[in-house]
Protein backbone atom coordinates (compact mmCIF):
# COMPACT_ATOMS: atom_id res chain seq x y z
CA UNK A 1 0.00 0.00 0.00
CA UNK A 2 3.09 2.60 0.86
CA UNK A 3 4.34 1.81 -2.73
CA UNK A 4 1.50 2.40 -4.17
CA UNK A 5 0.37 5.96 -2.35
CA UNK A 6 3.83 6.82 -2.87
CA UNK A 7 3.32 6.36 -6.57
CA UNK A 8 0.40 8.13 -6.66
CA UNK A 9 1.50 10.76 -4.59
CA UNK A 10 3.89 11.03 -7.96
CA UNK A 11 2.14 11.37 -10.71
CA UNK A 12 0.04 13.96 -9.51
CA UNK A 13 3.22 16.01 -9.14
CA UNK A 14 4.18 15.13 -12.46
CA UNK A 15 0.99 15.31 -13.89
CA UNK A 16 0.63 19.00 -15.82
CA UNK A 17 -2.02 21.35 -14.34
CA UNK A 18 -3.26 22.76 -17.49
CA UNK A 19 -2.87 26.61 -18.97
CA UNK A 20 -5.16 28.89 -17.24
CA UNK A 21 -7.08 31.34 -20.11
CA UNK A 22 -4.69 34.31 -18.66
CA UNK A 23 -1.66 32.09 -18.88
CA UNK A 24 -2.77 31.82 -22.28
CA UNK A 25 -3.06 35.10 -23.30
CA UNK A 26 0.49 36.08 -21.22
CA UNK A 27 1.87 33.69 -22.95
CA UNK A 28 0.84 34.35 -26.75
CA UNK A 29 1.37 37.96 -26.20
CA UNK A 30 4.96 37.53 -25.05
CA UNK A 31 5.13 35.37 -28.16
CA UNK A 32 4.33 38.42 -30.01
CA UNK A 33 6.92 40.39 -28.50
CA UNK A 34 9.70 37.70 -28.95
CA UNK A 35 8.40 37.65 -32.62
CA UNK A 36 8.65 40.99 -33.40
CA UNK A 37 12.23 41.21 -32.19
CA UNK A 38 12.88 38.49 -34.50
CA UNK A 39 11.15 40.18 -37.25
CA UNK A 40 11.48 43.71 -36.76
CA UNK A 41 11.32 44.26 -40.72
CA UNK A 42 8.26 41.45 -40.82
CA UNK A 43 5.81 42.77 -43.87
CA UNK A 44 3.56 41.91 -46.46
CA UNK A 45 5.36 40.02 -49.09
CA UNK A 46 4.04 40.21 -52.31
CA UNK A 47 5.05 43.24 -54.52
CA UNK A 48 2.40 46.06 -54.86
CA UNK A 49 2.54 49.87 -55.14
CA UNK A 50 -1.15 51.14 -54.40
CA UNK A 51 -3.93 48.93 -53.40
CA UNK A 52 -5.58 47.72 -56.70
CA UNK A 53 -2.04 46.06 -56.92
CA UNK A 54 -2.43 44.62 -53.72
CA UNK A 55 -5.47 43.31 -54.41
CA UNK A 56 -4.87 41.36 -57.50
CA UNK A 57 -1.76 40.14 -56.65
CA UNK A 58 -3.28 38.87 -53.38
CA UNK A 59 -6.38 36.90 -55.64
CA UNK A 60 -3.39 35.48 -57.56
CA UNK A 61 -1.26 34.19 -54.25
CA UNK A 62 -4.32 31.49 -54.22
CA UNK A 63 -3.05 27.49 -54.15
CA UNK A 64 0.58 29.21 -55.39
CA UNK A 65 3.75 30.89 -53.54
CA UNK A 66 4.35 34.91 -53.08
CA UNK A 67 7.46 34.28 -55.63
CA UNK A 68 5.73 33.03 -58.34
CA UNK A 69 3.11 35.81 -57.96
CA UNK A 70 5.74 38.83 -57.76
CA UNK A 71 7.62 37.16 -61.06
CA UNK A 72 4.37 36.95 -62.83
CA UNK A 73 2.80 40.57 -61.87
CA UNK A 74 5.13 42.79 -63.44
CA UNK A 75 3.93 41.58 -67.08
CA UNK A 76 0.51 41.92 -65.74
CA UNK A 77 0.62 45.17 -64.45
CA UNK A 78 2.47 46.57 -67.39
CA UNK A 79 -0.72 45.30 -69.90
CA UNK A 80 -3.05 45.96 -66.99
CA UNK A 81 -2.92 48.98 -65.09
CA UNK A 82 -5.57 50.08 -64.23
CA UNK A 83 -9.20 48.70 -62.71
CA UNK A 84 -10.68 49.83 -66.13
CA UNK A 85 -8.07 47.85 -67.95
CA UNK A 86 -8.35 44.98 -66.45
CA UNK A 87 -11.96 44.64 -66.84
CA UNK A 88 -11.79 45.15 -70.72
CA UNK A 89 -8.73 42.03 -71.05
CA UNK A 90 -9.45 39.46 -73.64
CA UNK A 91 -9.55 36.80 -70.80
CA UNK A 92 -7.17 34.14 -73.41
CA UNK A 93 -5.20 36.92 -73.23
CA UNK A 94 -5.22 37.27 -69.77
CA UNK A 95 -4.82 33.42 -69.08
CA UNK A 96 -1.37 33.29 -70.55
CA UNK A 97 -0.12 36.29 -68.58
CA UNK A 98 -1.31 34.90 -65.72
CA UNK A 99 -0.80 31.22 -66.34
CA UNK A 100 2.59 31.04 -63.95
CA UNK A 101 0.14 30.69 -60.62
CA UNK A 102 -1.69 28.34 -61.77
CA UNK A 103 -5.49 28.15 -62.04
CA UNK A 104 -4.83 30.99 -64.11
CA UNK A 105 -8.93 29.92 -66.07
CA UNK A 106 -10.34 30.80 -62.57
CA UNK A 107 -8.03 33.50 -61.47
CA UNK A 108 -8.46 35.58 -64.69
CA UNK A 109 -12.28 35.29 -64.23
CA UNK A 110 -12.18 36.83 -60.37
CA UNK A 111 -9.71 39.52 -61.80
CA UNK A 112 -12.17 40.54 -64.91
CA UNK A 113 -15.27 40.32 -62.29
CA UNK A 114 -13.91 42.02 -59.71
CA UNK A 115 -12.30 44.83 -61.75
CA UNK A 116 -15.33 45.52 -63.79
CA UNK A 117 -17.17 45.65 -60.69
CA UNK A 118 -14.63 48.47 -59.25
CA UNK A 119 -14.88 50.45 -62.51
CA UNK A 120 -18.81 49.97 -62.07
CA UNK A 121 -19.94 49.99 -58.73
CA UNK A 122 -16.65 52.05 -56.94
CA UNK A 123 -15.34 54.33 -59.29
CA UNK A 124 -12.28 52.29 -60.18
CA UNK A 125 -11.17 52.82 -56.88
CA UNK A 126 -10.31 49.91 -54.29
CA UNK A 127 -12.77 50.41 -51.68
CA UNK A 128 -10.92 50.38 -48.14
CA UNK A 129 -14.36 48.67 -45.90
CA UNK A 130 -13.86 44.80 -45.34
CA UNK A 131 -18.23 44.49 -46.39
CA UNK A 132 -17.35 46.39 -49.55
CA UNK A 133 -14.15 43.94 -50.43
CA UNK A 134 -15.60 40.76 -49.90
CA UNK A 135 -18.60 41.37 -52.76
CA UNK A 136 -16.15 41.24 -55.25
CA UNK A 137 -15.38 38.16 -57.11
CA UNK A 138 -12.39 36.20 -55.72
CA UNK A 139 -12.48 38.05 -52.42
CA UNK A 140 -12.92 36.43 -49.02
CA UNK A 141 -12.14 37.66 -45.60
CA UNK A 142 -8.40 37.20 -46.09
CA UNK A 143 -7.60 38.57 -48.95
CA UNK A 144 -9.78 41.63 -47.72
CA UNK A 145 -7.81 42.06 -44.40
CA UNK A 146 -4.59 41.89 -46.34
CA UNK A 147 -6.00 44.88 -48.65
CA UNK A 148 -7.09 46.72 -45.20
CA UNK A 149 -4.70 46.45 -43.38
CA UNK A 150 -1.44 47.10 -45.80
CA UNK A 151 -2.88 49.77 -48.26
CA UNK A 152 -5.51 51.56 -45.63
CA UNK A 153 -3.86 50.79 -42.32
CA UNK A 154 -7.11 49.16 -40.74
CA UNK A 155 -6.67 46.64 -38.57
CA UNK A 156 -6.87 42.88 -39.47
CA UNK A 157 -5.98 39.36 -38.92
CA UNK A 158 -5.11 37.47 -42.06
CA UNK A 159 -6.02 33.89 -41.48
CA UNK A 160 -3.93 31.79 -43.93
CA UNK A 161 -2.62 28.42 -43.94
CA UNK A 162 0.85 29.46 -41.85
CA UNK A 163 -1.04 32.01 -39.41
CA UNK A 164 -3.71 28.84 -38.80
CA UNK A 165 -1.25 26.11 -38.07
CA UNK A 166 1.10 28.04 -35.84
CA UNK A 167 -1.82 29.43 -33.36
CA UNK A 168 -2.82 25.78 -33.26
CA UNK A 169 0.68 24.69 -32.36
CA UNK A 170 1.18 27.74 -29.78
CA UNK A 171 -2.12 26.54 -28.16
CA UNK A 172 -4.11 29.66 -28.70
CA UNK A 173 -7.05 28.23 -30.18
CA UNK A 174 -8.30 24.71 -31.29
CA UNK A 175 -10.62 26.06 -34.27
CA UNK A 176 -9.90 25.00 -37.99
CA UNK A 177 -12.78 27.55 -39.08
CA UNK A 178 -10.25 30.65 -40.38
CA UNK A 179 -13.76 32.55 -38.88
CA UNK A 180 -13.38 31.18 -35.76
CA UNK A 181 -9.70 31.38 -35.44
CA UNK A 182 -9.77 35.15 -36.68
CA UNK A 183 -12.33 35.33 -33.67
CA UNK A 184 -9.82 34.04 -31.08
CA UNK A 185 -7.20 35.56 -31.71
CA UNK A 186 -8.70 39.11 -32.18
CA UNK A 187 -9.77 38.64 -28.53
CA UNK A 188 -6.22 37.78 -27.63
CA UNK A 189 -4.58 41.15 -28.74
CA UNK A 190 -5.30 44.69 -29.29
CA UNK A 191 -6.31 45.89 -32.59
CA UNK A 192 -3.40 47.90 -33.20
CA UNK A 193 -1.59 44.84 -32.87
CA UNK A 194 -3.04 42.73 -35.61
CA UNK A 195 -1.67 44.05 -38.97
CA UNK A 196 2.11 43.25 -37.78
CA UNK A 197 1.02 39.96 -36.30
CA UNK A 198 -0.06 37.94 -38.93
CA UNK A 199 2.90 39.27 -40.54
CA UNK A 200 5.31 37.92 -37.68
CA UNK A 201 3.60 34.76 -37.32
CA UNK A 202 3.52 33.99 -41.46
CA UNK A 203 6.96 34.97 -41.42
CA UNK A 204 7.75 32.56 -38.91
CA UNK A 205 6.03 29.62 -40.18
CA UNK A 206 7.46 29.93 -43.68
CA UNK A 207 11.35 30.39 -42.15
CA UNK A 208 11.29 28.41 -39.01
CA UNK A 209 7.53 26.53 -37.96
CA UNK A 210 7.12 24.32 -41.31
CA UNK A 211 4.45 22.36 -41.80
CA UNK A 212 5.84 19.03 -41.99
CA UNK A 213 9.42 19.31 -40.02
CA UNK A 214 9.66 22.50 -37.77
CA UNK A 215 12.88 23.83 -37.18
CA UNK A 216 12.40 23.33 -33.18
CA UNK A 217 16.10 23.60 -32.23
CA UNK A 218 16.57 26.81 -34.13
CA UNK A 219 13.31 28.40 -32.91
CA UNK A 220 13.81 31.64 -30.55
CA UNK A 221 10.30 30.70 -28.94
CA UNK A 222 11.14 27.24 -28.46
CA UNK A 223 10.77 27.84 -24.52
CA UNK A 224 7.13 28.95 -25.13
CA UNK A 225 6.24 26.68 -27.18
CA UNK A 226 3.82 23.72 -25.93
CA UNK A 227 4.28 21.60 -29.69
CA UNK A 228 8.35 21.84 -28.76
CA UNK A 229 9.55 18.65 -29.66
CA UNK A 230 7.78 17.85 -33.17
CA UNK A 231 10.53 19.32 -35.29
CA UNK A 232 14.08 18.84 -35.35
CA UNK A 233 15.14 19.92 -32.13
CA UNK A 234 19.29 19.15 -32.46
CA UNK A 235 20.47 23.15 -33.10
CA UNK A 236 23.03 22.56 -36.02
CA UNK A 237 20.34 20.34 -37.93
CA UNK A 238 17.63 22.56 -37.51
CA UNK A 239 19.38 25.54 -38.64
CA UNK A 240 19.86 23.80 -42.01
CA UNK A 241 15.80 23.91 -42.41
CA UNK A 242 15.64 27.30 -41.92
CA UNK A 243 14.57 29.31 -45.13
CA UNK A 244 14.81 32.40 -46.79
CA UNK A 245 16.94 35.31 -45.51
CA UNK A 246 17.27 33.29 -42.45
CA UNK A 247 19.04 30.81 -44.14
CA UNK A 248 21.11 33.39 -46.52
CA UNK A 249 19.13 32.77 -49.31
CA UNK A 250 16.62 35.25 -51.40
CA UNK A 251 13.19 36.28 -50.08
CA UNK A 252 10.20 36.44 -52.32
CA UNK A 253 9.14 39.79 -52.98
CA UNK A 254 11.76 41.22 -56.13
CA UNK A 255 11.43 44.64 -54.73
CA UNK A 256 11.90 44.05 -51.07
CA UNK A 257 11.43 46.97 -48.30
CA UNK A 258 14.65 48.71 -47.73
CA UNK A 259 15.21 47.56 -44.15
CA UNK A 260 14.73 44.00 -45.40
CA UNK A 261 18.05 41.95 -44.38
CA UNK A 262 17.60 39.64 -47.18
CA UNK A 263 18.77 39.44 -50.87
CA UNK A 264 15.62 40.07 -53.47
CA UNK A 265 14.09 37.17 -55.39
CA UNK A 266 15.07 36.37 -59.32
CA UNK A 267 12.95 37.58 -61.31
CA UNK A 268 10.80 34.78 -63.73
CA UNK A 269 12.89 32.92 -65.64
CA UNK A 270 16.11 33.52 -64.05
CA UNK A 271 18.14 30.76 -62.10
CA UNK A 272 16.30 29.79 -58.86
CA UNK A 273 18.89 27.71 -57.25
CA UNK A 274 19.42 29.78 -54.36
CA UNK A 275 16.01 29.98 -53.80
Amino acid sequence: MGEQSSAKTKNRKNAVKPESHLAMVRRARRINRELAELYPYAHPELDFRNAFELLIATVLSAQTTDLRVNQTTPALFAKYPTPEDLAAADPEELEQVIRPTGFFRAKAKSLIGLSTALRDRFDGEVPPRLEDLVTLPGVGRKTANVVLGNAFGVPGLTVDTHFGRLVRRWKWTEEEDPVKVEAAVAEIFPKSEWTMLSHRIVFHGRRVCHSRKPACGACAIAPLCPAYGEGETDPEKAKKLLKYELAGKPGQRLSPPADYPGRAAPPLGAPESDA
